[in-house]
């Protein structure tokens, strides 16, 4: 067979459903064979997105998300993706043309070293020298991209490699389970929350990757340990439990914080260092277990006494087999920086003033999606009010980057979660700045028939740095800019366009176009303004009062 088909065949022995990509003139063999698969080609209008597209279905299903480019310029706009889910710890593939590398007819037209370029940004990256190499690339690459901690990976398929014939068949994946955490390890954990007196329960992003859900849900029910999250550890249980201390979406200051303060043991599930420390160690302070697929990487202010490495999963149902409730645990601080979280959070639900105030629209977009609906995040300081405000009845519902942090990834992530979950409400949520990055992407979602929602959060602004610039006590400067007629805009492509004129008008627009069939888009005017006043000063001194 053609080494096309090889390839092609390879991707389908590994489950894959979609590709997502533009292809260039150095993949048309590869095209042709994926024409004569079961496996559906996403084409979208920028590399960019159809990266975030694989990224995304990796992160909702644990399995590599696959995209494709040409080389040159298709390839270097897969950079920012790669950065994306290898930071994240989401498994794709990135698939890349290439020039004949046996013959060349064209010197070095659109020629740079793709392979090198995303050596940084990768697990692995190849190039295909032998169509004869192809199945056990393919192999290896979607092995590494899915096993701890997941990551990109990167395949560049030559077009005089992808037209040779072969005789090749792809690998059958083999039998693999993750290792489990040593005895001793899950002892000693064991002693050091029996002997704890305020022992606080911490969920990570590394917790939200893996099926970990069920056995936390067990844990604190039965041993009623409070718990926090970080940004990325969302939903991994129900946020309306009531020992849900908060979200870290703040580095400091906020009410959950003086949980961490009075607590003497934290259990760090599924801890990944490229969020925001939710908490620092020092000498002498607070005492951490590290739960983890792997070990802790140690500095200054994170060195744990105890590290219980293994399937999450697994050392959770161990610990908890040997676990009962302690008479002397003590909750009762952290129960009332519960109760004073929780009021912070209700406050501004309901309020009137327009442009929308963001803690009314959390409100309102909470309201109106369904428990397991999935609302993506792109990038923007309204990212700090969901993580803080919105309850995540469930893992990956909130799909929110706490990574890389890139802007461009909020409606290519919610199209891709649609194609994972056509059954569910899903609502892309991004600010004016970061929607206009990849907002061409609109007619793809029309093209593939999507039910969708997409919020555009309008301050006519980088809003998220004119806050830290305010905060900075600097001048407003350089961070203003112009924007189209969302509406008409969202018309021209043949979606649904709306425009929020009142508060008390977004809620029931809202629910109208989230049960409502096509691509809608809402306009959504908003007020940044006291932002620096609540988030820096106000929480700050409301929690450190309690």
């Amino acid at each position: 067979m053609k080494a096309s088909d090889l390839f092609v065949k390879a991707l389908e022995n590994e489950g894959v459903e979609f590709v997502f990509g533009i292809p260039g003139e150095e993949n048309l063999d590869f095209l042709d064979s994926l024409s004569r698969s079961n496996i559906r080609l996403i084409l979208t209008r920028h590399e960019q997105a159809a990266g975030f597209m694989a990224a995304t279905y990796g992160r909702l299903t644990g399995k590599s998300g696959v995209c494709l480019s040409t080389l040159g310029p298709g390839a270097t706009n897969l950079v920012t993706a790669a950065a994306y889910a290898q930071l994240g710890g989401i498994p794709m593939l990135m698939i890349t043309g290439q020039k004949p590398v046996k013959t060349s007819k064209q010197g070095q037209f659109q020629i740079i070293d793709i392979v090198d370029m995303m050596r940084p940004l990768t697990k692995y990256t190849r190039q295909l020298v032998s169509g004869a190499n192809i199945p056990s690339r393919v192999r290896e690459a979607m092995r590494l991209a899915q096993e701890e901690k997941p990551g990109a990976v990167h395949l560049e398929l030559p077009e005089d490699i992808a037209a040779e014939q072969v005789d090749e068949q792809p690998i059958p994946a083999s039998l693999v389970r993750r290792p489990v955490a040593e005895d001793k390890s899950i002892h000693a954990a064991v002693e050091m929350i029996r002997a704890a007196e305020s022992p606080l329960l911490l969920v990570g992003a590394g917790a939200n990757r893996k099926r970990t859900c069920n056995m936390l849900r067990k844990w604190v029910a039965k041993l009623g340990i409070p718990f926090a999250t970080t940004q990325m550890g969302k939903g991994v249980i129900d946020e309306r439990d009531p020992l849900f201390l908060g979200n870290t979406a703040l580095s400091s200051n906020d009410f959950v914080h003086r949980a961490f303060e009075a607590a003497d043991l934290i259990i760090n599930v599924g801890h990944d260092v490229v969020e925001k420390p939710p908490f620092f160690m020092h000498a002498g302070g607070v005492k951490v277990i590290h739960v983890n697929f792997s070990s802790a990487s140690v500095d200054p202010v994170y060195f744990p006494q105890v590290e219980v490495v293994g399937d999450i999963a697994n050392s959770i149902w161990r610990l908890m087999e040997q676990l009962e409730p302690q008479p002397h645990w003590d909750f009762s601080r952290f129960m009332t920086v519960r109760t004073a979280g929780e009021t912070s959070v209700a406050q501004g639900a309901d309020d009137d003033r327009f442009p929308i105030y963001p803690q009314r629209l959390v409100a309102d977009v909470r309201q109106a999606i369904q428990k397991r609906g999935i609302i993506a995040l792109d990038n923007g300081i309204y990212k700090i009010w969901f993580a803080r405000n919105y309850k995540a009845t469930a893992p990956n519902t909130v799909l929110l980057d706490n990574a890389l942090a890139t802007m461009g990834a909020g409606l290519p992530s919610a199209m891709a979660a649609k194609l994972v979950h056509p059954d569910r409400q899903v609502m892309a949520i991004c600010g004016d700045g970061g929607f206009m990055m990849n907002s061409q992407e609109l007619e793809t979602a029309v093209r593939l028939k999507l039910d969708l929602v997409v919020l555009v959060l309008r301050d006519d602004a980088y809003g998220m740095i004119k806050w830290k610039q305010t905060n900075m006590g600097l001048k407003n400067f350089g961070l203003d800019y112009g924007n189209p007629d969302f509406v008409k805009y969202a018309e021209a492509y043949g979606a649904n366009g709306h425009r929020v004129a009142s508060s008390e008008a977004l809620l029931p627009l809202l629910s109208r176009c989230l049960n409502s069939p096509g691509v809608h888009l809402v306009e959504v005017p908003i007020d940044y303004s006291e932002n620096d006043r609540i988030l820096n000063h106000e929480i700050r001194e409301l929690s450190s009062k309690i």
